[in-house]
């Protein structure tokens, strides 16, 4: 089964909480991106700021919503299991008065860190657990980069009829921040590559150029032809493909 995704609508901008060089020399960045509890509550508290908390809670209440969950996207990695996620869910809800929901988890290894982007294309994260209908939902992760795997985490959330009002990392791309692909980069995208490769993308991945992510489509925008694309995605998921930045 192809990961959900969901049309972004008015979707709003994801809040990073603090840079991505202080995140990665953190003295606790290496442990909490290898699974240690420990170290993942350590680098979160280290980092996230009361200008950080409020920025968030700003997010909340811009959309009215003060019974949100927070959820996170856990994450496999090469090293093993992220904890950084679930550190900042949990020290989110606590600082924004919010439940942190933990039964929703991440059902595949996708491995993207250090991943270029055809990479991060081509491995898709899937989630499932139970969703509270109606209910509205913060997403939460250690590293906004292309924002597919916030994208997947939302499709399932929303498929199981969840409202997800917005995201939030701890750190990331400031341009990436902007989830809601353009008009004007969707038309740019199927002017370059056309509708066959379009066609093509539903078949594979489940969706059509508006459920991409704003920096996935200019990613793809930017690709030379489609066949460099497709070609590229096949290789990144084959044995010993990873898809790394070279």
């Amino acid at each position: 089964m192809k990961p959900p995704r969901t049309p972004w609508r008015s979707f709003p901008d994801a809040v990073l909480l603090t840079a991505e060089q202080a995140t990665k020399r953190h003295r606790d960045y290496v442990a909490a991106k290898r699974g240690d509890a420990a170290a993942a509550n350590s680098l979160v508290a280290g980092l996230v700021t009361d200008e950080g908390i409020g920025a968030a809670r700003s997010l909340i209440q811009a959309v009215g919503n003060d019974n949100a969950f927070v959820v996170a996207a856990h994450a496999f990695e090469h090293d093993g299991f992220n904890a950084i996620p679930a550190a900042l869910a949990v020290h989110l809800a606590k600082r924004l008065g919010l439940e942190w929901d933990a039964r929703i988890v991440q059902t595949n290894v996708v491995c993207h860190t250090g991943a270029d982007g055809y990479g991060r294309l081509a491995r898709q994260a899937a989630f499932q657990g139970n969703v509270e209908q109606g209910r509205p939902y913060v997403m939460v992760d250690d590293f906004v980069g292309q924002g597919g795997t916030l994208a997947n985490l939302r499709g399932w959330v929303e498929t199981q009829r969840g409202n997800v009002i917005g995201a939030v990392g701890l750190t990331g791309k400031p341009y990436s921040a902007k989830l809601n692909p353009t008009k004007e980069q969707l038309h740019e995208l199927r002017q370059r590559h056309g509708t066959e490769l379009e066609a093509w993308w539903r078949d594979h991945f489940g969706h059509t150029f508006d459920h991409l992510t704003q920096s996935e489509a200019r990613y793809l925008a930017r690709s030379p032809d489609a066949d460099t694309i497709r070609d590229r995605l096949a290789a990144a998921v084959r044995p010993g493909g990873d898809g790394v930045r070279r």
